[in-house]
């Protein structure tokens, strides 16, 4: 009897220090839970700066604060599949886009964690979908090929109404510039007639300098060279008459209580769906319209 019970105890402590060893072991590749705040076991979640940073948005040095870009968007067209391991459907009448379901999503070089990030969406971002494979989301950075995992922890796919084909084009030539970092009084592509500014430097943009930029190489539209002359261009559109490709001026903290023209500091172009393209305190981005953004609306231009 004596025997057994001191067998007993033998066996219960090897199934104390044993078992939770085989189970970490059996489980240290498996998918951690995401944390804003920190990088998750994956690697595709970093750290987040919520610092807000003041921003001209425009060439001569009005003020404008960063949106948090968490705002009211519906989306009620993200489809999101158990494993996101399908290349999106093919639908000539949609633009497919990669939803970030997380704050600091990297975009890497490669296809995997071992790839050098190239930048990070937060959540609510959007980037440009071009293919699948492997479990990664091709896409375009700054110019160039990057991926975004597939995990459907971390992103879905967003299918959103195409516009014109001028529309198109000229967000087609926009979504090639995200990522590149927000530069205050940034040369221009050309003087505001076409003739091209010989000190122009590829990726660097302020708000009105992208918006020249997508629109001249996108439908050879000539947008003038600040956002006080730009909302002077093509005709008036009210927050509810939107169309994807229309300019959307915006006023600022600082400009607030001026008047005519001089209320504005900000442009961007809308894609529909209550989002926007464009360059604002850090980087060129798709993101929601948020509430503090909504506000400050002065009213839209169409151009196409």
């Amino acid at each position: 009897m004596k025997t057994m019970t001191i067998i007993t105890a033998v066996i219960a402590i090897f199934l104390a220090i044993v078992a939770p060893i085989a189970y970490l072991q059996s489980n240290e590749n498996a998918d951690a839970p995401f944390d804003d705040a920190v990088t998750n076991a994956g690697g595709e979640v970093t750290g987040k700066d919520d610092t807000l940073l003041p921003s001209d948005d425009d060439a001569d040095g009005a003020d404008n604060t960063a949106d948090a870009g968490n705002g009211d968007h519906d989306n009620g067209n993200a489809e999101t599949g158990a494993n996101n391991d399908s290349a999106a459907s093919a639908d000539d009448d949609k633009d497919v886009l990669i939803l970030s379901l997380v704050d600091g999503l990297n975009l890497r070089s490669g296809r995997g964690t071992a790839y050098p990030s190239l930048g990070t969406l937060d959540k609510g971002d959007m980037a440009a979908y071009v293919s699948y494979a492997d479990g990664w989301y091709e896409t375009v950075y700054k110019e160039r090929t990057a991926y975004i995992s597939a995990n459907d922890n971390y992103t879905s796919l967003y299918y959103m109404d195409k516009g014109s084909e001028r529309a198109e084009s000229v967000i087609g030539v926009a979504k090639t510039l995200l990522g590149y970092p927000y530069v205050w009084g940034s040369q221009r592509y050309h003087r505001g007639n076409g003739i091209l500014n010989t000190n122009f430097v590829a990726g660097e943009f302020d708000c009105s300098a992208l918006t020249q930029y997508a629109y001249y190489k996108g439908a050879g539209v000539l947008l003038d060279v600040t956002t006080r002359t730009q909302v002077k261009q093509g005709t008036p559109v009210g927050f509810d008459d939107l169309e994807r490709g229309d300019l959307m001026f915006f006023t600022n903290s600082s400009r607030y209580n001026l008047t005519g023209t001089e209320r504005v500091g900000h442009v961007a172009i809308y894609l529909g769906d209550n989002y926007i393209l464009h360059t604002a305190s850090d980087h060129a981005v798709i993101e929601p319209i948020s509430p503090s953004r909504r506000s400050y609306f002065i009213e839209g231009r169409r151009v196409l």
